[in-house]
């Protein structure tokens, strides 16, 4: 029976259309999923939208809708965006949802039952941007003397009747769990800072809201609705059919990867973790804090007018060119940047001229030169085994490893090295010139190429499902044969035992021209 693995991504929060970063952070668990997929492992991968709180019902009435109808049209835009990236979700959960707020209440009641909340007064900042409450030495001072989040945005003092969780009991169990398990929170600098946070000292937070209604009711006070953050979070046990005894829950929970912005790390690692040890449910076994993309070297608002549809860039560029570019300009978990002209640049130099024309010429050759007909072996050499060994440990050994590690750039460069290999090799043997002077050199020098290619479109997978995929049906790769254990050690050949004939390939990358309106810019 396969191993299970269960990811999510956070929830966005539709009150606006998706963004570059919705866009980055669905691709990379897209592409660990289906990692895992190619590991053999029974992948569960959830995402979803976060519909309550009181940006979405301030959002609603300044457009003259119901909230519902706003989450209705804005969680369809990331539907789209899910679909159109090539997103291979099994599960999106709107937290509308009746069975969310089942969920919801539930965890709120072993909460209770546990004795960590208590009613009391509110008093302090909010900041309605971020759903968060800070403390007065975490803001700072605006131009206009206005004080601001750490993240920059506006915060107003609220007082109101509120429900408040016991964070303070959890300090020296959070700090345990990051000491017993250091893998908890990946990269190491976003621990750091939880961990400094924790030691700082924690106050209990408020949970509930009574100046609005819309949220999932807190059980027994029924003006109070809870905190978004509670019924955001619980998201990852509702889709699994929490609070019933469900085989979800027993094969799913808890989750293997929560994979989500460095914004709302602390959510995650300190307020969703004490929650669940409240609850006494399993704590997810990691969450990793990626880094934001950065438009041109800024972040990118509304206010600047740069914020940037991944959509039309997918559009413009194709899906798997954003995809690859994404996932290997910037170095997973830190900030990076992005351009039109970085992806051109990057898609031209290793999609195009380096795996798309090995490819090219390679397959084209065979098919010229052997009337379509797979090369046969006539004994490998030196350079030969050499160049096996160097894609067969990329492909079975370093880059698995890498997307095990949640690090993609890494996984990419892993394989790039490998391409870089193949065109040497092709370089060096000359097959081309082999035609004239040995015919059984040089298929064994094509039969050498075709097999360390077809294993490095199985590992390419992930970041370029579509491309690899059409350059494996080009190849005749049986569907079976797609994944790191089908794809043999450097010594198979699925050469021997196949009749399939080769046809003059398309480009697969054709080169990339930018478009008028950015070269001009």
């Amino acid at each position: 029976m396969a191993e299970p693995y269960y990811i999510t991504t956070a929830i966005s929060y539709p009150n606006g259309k998706p963004h570059i970063g919705h866009a980055y952070e669905a691709i990379a668990a897209d592409v660990i999923a289906r990692h895992q997929r190619l590991r053999g492992r029974d992948v569960r991968f959830q995402t979803g939208a976060d519909e309550h709180g009181l940006k979405m019902a301030q959002k609603a009435r300044e457009l003259g809708v119901t909230p519902k109808e706003l989450c209705d049209e804005m969680s369809q835009y990331f539907i789209d965006m899910c679909d159109a990236l090539n997103v291979s979700y099994d599960v999106f959960l709107r937290t509308t949802e009746a069975r969310h707020h089942l969920a919801s209440q539930e965890l709120w009641r072993r909460m209770e039952a546990n004795g960590d909340l208590y009613l009391d007064r509110y008093e302090g900042w909010y900041s309605i941007r971020d759903e968060a409450y800070y403390d007065e030495s975490e803001l700072t001072t605006g131009e206009g003397g206005d004080k601001l989040s750490p993240q920059g945005t506006p915060v107003e003092w609220t007082v109101e009747e509120s429900w408040f969780f016991r964070l303070s009991n959890y300090a020296e169990p959070l700090l345990a769990l990051f000491n017993e398990h250091p893998e908890f929170l990946k990269p190491d600098s976003r621990r750091n800072e939880v961990m400094r946070f924790i030691e700082g000292g924690l106050r209990d937070l408020s949970v509930s809201r009574t100046s609005f209604d819309w949220g999932v009711k807190v059980p027994g006070s029924e003006n109070h609705v809870m905190y978004v953050w509670v019924d955001a979070l619980t998201n990852y046990l509702t889709g699994l059919g929490f609070p019933g005894d469900t085989p979800e829950m027993a094969k799913w929970w808890p989750a293997d990867l929560h994979l989500i912005g460095k914004d709302i790390v602390r959510f995650h690692t300190v307020y969703w973790p004490a929650f669940l040890m409240s609850a006494k449910l399993p704590l997810p076994k990691q969450v990793f804090g990626h880094g934001f993309l950065l438009n041109r070297g800024q972040k990118e608002s509304k206010s600047l007018g740069n914020v940037t549809d991944s959509l039309a860039l997918a559009d413009k560029f194709g899906v798997d060119v954003l995809r690859y570019f994404l996932m290997r300009e910037v170095a997973f978990g830190q900030d990076g940047t992005y351009s039109p002209e970085a992806i051109v640049t990057r898609a031209n130099a290793e999609l195009a001229n380096s795996f798309g024309n090995l490819a090219q010429r390679t397959l084209s050759f065979i098919a010229k030169n052997l009337d379509g007909s797979l090369p046969e072996i006539f004994g490998h050499d030196a350079a030969d085994t050499a160049l096996f060994e160097t894609v067969s440990k990329a492909v079975h050994i370093e880059i698995p490893l890498a997307f095990d590690a949640v690090a993609p750039t890494q996984a990419i460069e892993i394989w790039m090295q490998a391409v870089f290999a193949c065109n040497a090799y092709i370089d060096a043997q000359a097959p081309w010139a082999l035609r004239k002077t040995d015919a059984e050199r040089m298929q064994t020098v094509l039969a050498t190429l075709y097999i360390c290619i077809a294993q490095l479109a199985v590992a390419i997978q992930p970041v370029i499902p579509s491309s690899a995929g059409k350059l494996l049906d080009t190849m005749g790769i049986p569907a079976e044969k797609r994944d790191y254990s089908a794809i043999g050690s450097h010594w198979y050949s699925p050469l021997a035992e196949s009749d399939f004939r080769l046809m003059a390939p398309a480009p697969l990358f054709p080169r990339l021209e930018l478009p008028v309106e950015e070269s001009a810019a």
